[in-house]
């Protein structure tokens, strides 16, 4: 009697047929041939193939999970693994993905402090939140922080050769008003200085663009040079600032240039109620202010 192993496959030989080849060839006993090496053989190999790609498979997630903790150790973040029997069942993804609302709390502590203090005591979170509003309104973006009423400009005896520009501001300057003033006027003197503001060459500008334009460059050789001389710091009282200017040659278009870029600051970033070009005095400068005075300051151009 022949005993079949249940994993046998139907495409394996008959045993009757091993048995009889058997007796007459080799003489064995039936039953030390029974065993059907070829099917055992097969079946264990299968078993060992699903056991690599669960291996592998398991490896790879290993990878992915190691993969994601470094990540979040290098942007300096934490990661805790929970001890709860029913959260340790749940995916390493879903664990990842549910400290993103943590992470602007760590970075953070003052405004969580604010948060979890608003039902205990609201008031005193109102005033944190003042307080840190106070302490950061210079990191707040606006998109304008200048007058929408246009700069008004004047004239009063003014000479290009030795004369102040006066600035009148609706409110005293910030420090980096003062700056942004400065870097405006510091640039527009070093085109001036460079002859980079000539009205007697103007070749493209009163040129059309319907065609290729052409620059003649020995006309631009042969124009008389303006220079901008010299200038002095820009000296400010509240919200009154003048400045100095020896522009030399008669040349318009350094005003213009001038104030077009006052206008854009006026309307953009500092509100600039009026300028004017000459004059000795204006409004209520006090000529016998030192910088040392409250509200006196001379800045460097």
């Amino acid at each position: 009697m022949l005993i079949l192993q249940p994993c046998s496959s139907s495409l394996c030989p008959q045993p009757t047929l091993s048995y009889q080849l058997s007796c007459h060839r080799f003489s064995f006993p039936p039953v030390s041939i029974v065993a059907f090496p070829k099917q055992n053989h097969y079946v264990r190999t299968g078993v060992s193939l699903v056991g690599a790609k669960l291996n592998r498979a398991q490896r790879r997630s290993n990878q992915s999970v190691n993969t994601e903790i470094e990540e979040e150790q290098e942007n300096g973040e934490d990661y805790y693994d929970d001890d709860g029997d029913g959260e340790n069942e749940l995916s390493s993804h879903s664990r990842f993905t549910g400290r993103k609302e943590e992470r602007d709390y760590d970075r953070d502590p003052e405004f969580a402090e604010i948060l979890g203090s608003c039902l205990d005591d609201p008031q005193k979170a109102q005033t944190k939140m003042e307080e840190r509003l106070k302490k950061k309104r210079n990191k707040v973006l606006h998109t304008k922080t200048g007058s929408a009423i246009p700069m008004k400009v004047t004239f009063n005896k003014f000479g290009f050769s030795n004369s102040y520009i006066w600035f009148e501001f609706y409110n005293a300057p910030l420090e980096k008003d003062v700056s942004l003033i400065c870097d405006a006027i510091r640039s527009w003197h070093i085109i001036g200085r460079l002859g980079g503001c000539n009205s007697m060459n103007m070749q493209l500008s009163q040129s059309t663009f319907s065609k290729r334009p052409n620059y003649d460059a020995i006309q631009g050789a042969n124009v008389t040079p303006t220079t901008f001389y010299n200038i002095g710091d820009l000296e400010i009282q509240d919200n009154l600032a003048r400045i100095w200017v020896d522009i030399g040659t008669t040349e318009p278009l350094l005003l213009d240039v001038l104030i077009n870029a006052l206008t854009q600051i006026s309307s953009d970033y500092v509100g600039i109620k009026q300028i004017m070009f000459g004059g000795s005095e204006f409004e209520s400068w006090k000529e016998n202010w030192a910088s040392e005075d409250a509200g006196c300051s001379i800045h460097k151009i």
